[in-house]
């Protein structure tokens, strides 16, 4: 993960942050009780924004992380998980290009184009017809 720019950390977050409003917006048109997405949510957005700050070195990344999970004693297991889900997503940032490129261009997304089109609590669905 190296070369003669090599991809921060803290960048890397940014730009995850961003898309993680996307998955936001699907969380909250969901019809079920989405309680658990939203603190998964919660636990990886402080875990992207402390990153974000912190900025470590790019080879020292994993071992920041596993820091967090053992900062986080009794609840470890969904740190754990979102700290898991962030590096898989910081690896990809160097091995797929066109991921790179979604992030770096503020992560698009159509879910997130339909929250701009209905604030929250209005219905994003369309009725079914009865037929």
């Amino acid at each position: 993960m190296s070369g003669p720019n090599p991809l921060r950390p803290g960048e890397i977050c940014r730009e995850l942050l961003a898309a993680l409003d996307a998955s936001e917006g699907r969380r909250r048109r969901r019809k079920r009780d989405t309680t658990p997405d939203a603190i998964g949510l919660a636990i990886k957005r402080d875990l992207l924004e402390r990153a974000a700050a912190a900025d470590p070195e790019p080879d020292q990344f994993e071992a920041w992380l596993q820091e967090q999970c053992l900062a986080a004693g009794g609840s470890e297991g969904g740190v754990r998980a979102m700290a898991l889900s962030i590096f898989e997503e910081w690896r990809l940032a160097h091995d797929a290009e066109a991921f790179r490129e979604w992030l770096a261009s503020g992560a698009p997304s159509d879910d997130a184009l339909r929250d701009e089109t209905f604030p929250k609590g209005e219905q994003t669905s369309t009725p079914k017809s009865r037929s």
